[in-house]
């Protein structure tokens, strides 16, 4: 008998010291919500950062290389997109769109 309450009592202690959750774990707003919204997100990051980064983007757009030009014109004419499967794509905007001269 004695050995019983003796076992129950370190039992005890042992539950008590593995299943203790401290209060400052409780503390913290990720406990709860481990996720942030979008607006907390982006505050990390700088908003002219950003917008020159986006500005960047579009200047890179609006200067592409003539070669990417001939691609995307090829590759939005399925006849020649096959073509430059087989042949490449200078091939094919040559073969399909070589005799033109374009004008920006």
């Amino acid at each position: 008998m004695r050995t019983l309450v003796v076992l129950a009592l370190l039992a005890v202690l042992v539950l008590a010291a593995t299943a203790y959750e401290s209060h400052e774990s409780m503390e913290s707003h990720e406990y709860l919500n481990p996720f942030l919204n979008r607006r907390r997100a982006s505050d990390f990051i700088q908003s002219d950062t950003r917008l020159r980064g986006i500005t960047q983007e579009r200047i890179r757009e609006r200067s592409k290389a003539h070669y990417e030009h001939q691609r995307e014109l090829c590759e939005d004419y399925y006849p020649c997109e096959m073509y430059a499967y087989r042949h490449g794509y200078p091939a094919a905007y040559k073969h399909y769109f070589g005799g033109r001269r374009r004008t920006k």
